[in-house]
């Protein structure tokens, strides 16, 4: 259950292409914490939902088929939805982008639902430095791949990180699958 799960290549290059240069038009708004709270020293990146956005049905589509054969294959938790949109982060070296040790699940309506977290890595590994997704299974820490496309798994209790950007901006596509709580 603690597993920090690997899927390369879960999203084409072009698909990523496709979802970067779709938010980049779209207008951004300053990261949040759950309760809508923000906090620059626990993370500063700019957000933009893609429930929002228009012709992005085939990004839930893939989303969908992703999360189900992990589930199936990995976790077998018990999820029912996708409560929230999925959201695409631009962590960018000009505001040293970054999202402190945290974990997905909280006492929010929608937050305490949370069961799977999911991140896909849109940008290029040599777009960014710095800039890395850890996750904290136990008392080590797993880097996330770096590979455009790739998709990191890992059940939304786990601590996880992004480290300060250094240079460049990293891109990310993340989303929550959601079910009764945790027994």
């Amino acid at each position: 259950m603690l597993t920090v799960h690997r899927i390369p290549a879960a999203f084409s290059e072009a698909d990523c292409a496709r979802i970067i240069d779709i938010t980049k038009a779209a207008e951004s708004a300053d990261a949040r914490l759950v309760g809508r709270n923000r906090d620059h020293n626990l993370r500063r990146a700019d957000l933009v939902w893609i429930d929002d956005l228009p012709d992005t049905g085939w990004i839930m589509e893939r989303i969908i088929e992703v999360v189900r054969e992990a589930n199936r294959e990995v976790y077998g938790f018990d999820l029912d939805g996708f409560d929230e949109s999925a959201q695409v982060a631009r962590y960018g070296a000009e505001r040293q982008g970054h999202f402190g040790w945290h974990a997905d699940i909280g006492d929010g309506r929608l937050a305490g639902r949370r069961k799977l977290t999911m991140v896909v890595q849109l940008s290029d590994a040599d777009a960014y430095r710095g800039g890395a997704l850890e996750v904290m299974p136990s008392a080590h820490t797993v880097e996330a791949s770096r590979e455009r496309g790739s998709a990191t798994l890992f059940p939304s209790f786990l601590l996880h990180r992004v480290t300060p950007v250094e240079e460049g901006a990293r891109h990310s596509l993340t989303i929550w699958a959601h079910g009764p709580g945790f027994r």
